[in-house]
């Protein structure tokens, strides 16, 4: 097939495809060739884009390490500085020794909700849970002492046990909420059931719901926190626990969105796509049937894809859609049209469709970097290539070998 060329044409020393011009400015001579800025070739660009996909993948699984490992120093840190304090709690009642000693145990993190049973109890974005021991006269960490290293049970409490934050409780109380397993049931709580302070900062290790809360009188549960012997007789070490929460059976997981959602998620794994749900049937209905999908569209025809959703969706749930979808990581695909077949001027989208840049004689410009003129033209060639995109000719980066053959532009 052959399609008409768009030619290059010389602007001083910058190169600019001109839509007016039938052929470019030939091959020039020496000088002006010495003194054009070089651009990046495409394969050297695809390589460094490939780099930068594989850093931020890299940086993905790496983060909740860090997390946990950048948590646990400030926890340290928090410890010898003094005051420790969590922020819009108010500390229970004070509990006085017969030396004046108040000590209190604290959560120091909140959960990652919801949870499943089956699922791993975490903190928030996946972060290690911390716990304190805090004299509440001085609101600091005790880092000393036969207290700061004890041993503490990790308990599930009833999710109605204490609402009002001010109101103190007994140790009878706090032992008349602990919550066991159903009869014939496996304990309800597994894993590390206890975690040992160290300079009065604890970390929890692995917990695993196997039971859902809603045979409960609350339908919720609460974590608590105990030491499991006394230290002596009369100094009482205040229990802890964390906010409410609902555990539901691993089968709901079944239904939760991605976060980011990935190219071959199914598409009711965006936000405000119920599963079989009617924006569901809908996209289904018009051939859209993954995350991926619905991208691609997006990017080609976004009136249309508005319209296959119906009036039935809000602006703002389709902006909450639109937005949770573009947070998808792309691969390492491109697809490139070119003019004619002598393959010299191009136009290059990436996996979803979406317009980069332009390649002319082996040298590549990023959408970025187009000047007016070359933007005018880029504009016509990209609608040419959406109508006719059967000629567009796919390129896999992960794959050296089906790289197209461009050089860099010679010194």
């Amino acid at each position: 097939m052959q399609r008409s060329g768009r030619g290059l044409q010389r602007s001083g020393s910058k190169r600019v495809l001109d839509p007016t011009n039938g052929t470019g400015g030939g091959g020039g001579d020496d000088d002006h060739a010495a003194k054009r800025p070089r651009v990046p070739a495409l394969a050297s660009v695809i390589v460094e884009a490939l780099k930068v996909d594989s850093l931020q993948k890299l940086c993905s699984s790496l983060e909740p390490i860090l997390r946990r490992v950048v948590s646990e120093e400030v926890e340290r840190a928090l410890a010898k500085l003094g005051p420790a304090r969590i922020e819009g709690r108010s500390s229970p009642k004070r509990i006085e020794g017969p030396d004046g000693t108040n000590l209190q145990l604290q959560f120091r993190s909140r959960l990652s909700l919801p949870l499943f049973t089956g699922g791993k109890v975490e903190g928030e974005q996946g972060a290690a849970i911390h716990v304190v021991l805090l004299d509440t006269n001085t609101g600091c960490v005790v880092t000393s002492g036969p207290e700061s290293c004890a041993k503490l049970d990790v308990l599930v409490l009833e999710g109605d046990f204490n609402k009002e934050e001010d109101e103190g409780w007994t140790e009878e109380e706090f032992e008349g909420h602990i919550v066991k397993e159903r009869e014939g049931k496996r304990p309800l709580l597994t894993g590390d059931l206890q975690v040992t302070l160290k300079e009065g900062v604890g970390t929890i290790g692995e917990l695993i719901f196997t039971d859902n809360s809603s045979w409960i009188r609350s339908r919720k549960f609460r974590l608590g926190l105990r030491v499991a012997s006394v230290f002596s007789e009369g100094i009482r070490v205040r229990e802890a626990k964390t906010e409410a929460f609902t555990v539901k059976d691993h089968r709901g997981e079944l239904y939760k969105k991605h976060y980011p959602p990935a190219l071959k998620d199914d598409v009711w794994r965006l936000e405000k796509v119920g599963k079989d749900g009617a924006f569901h049937k809908k996209l289904n209905g018009s051939g859209i049937y993954t995350v991926e999908d619905f991208l691609r569209l997006l990017v080609r025809d976004q009136q249309r894809l508005r319209s296959i959703l119906g009036s039935g969706m809000s602006n703002k749930m389709w902006e909450s859609l639109v937005e949770h979808a573009k947070t998808c990581v792309l691969g390492g695909k491109h697809y490139i049209y070119y003019v004619n077949d002598s393959r010299n001027v191009g136009a290059i989208f990436n996996n979803i469709y979406e317009f980069t840049g332009l390649i002319a004689d082996d040298q590549f410009i990023s959408a970025e970097n187009l000047t007016d003129n070359q933007k005018v033209y880029a504009d016509t060639l990209v609608k040419k290539a959406y109508e006719d995109w059967m000629h567009a000719v796919e390129y896999d980066v992960t794959a050296r070998k089906s790289w197209p053959n461009f050089n860099r532009h010679s010194e």
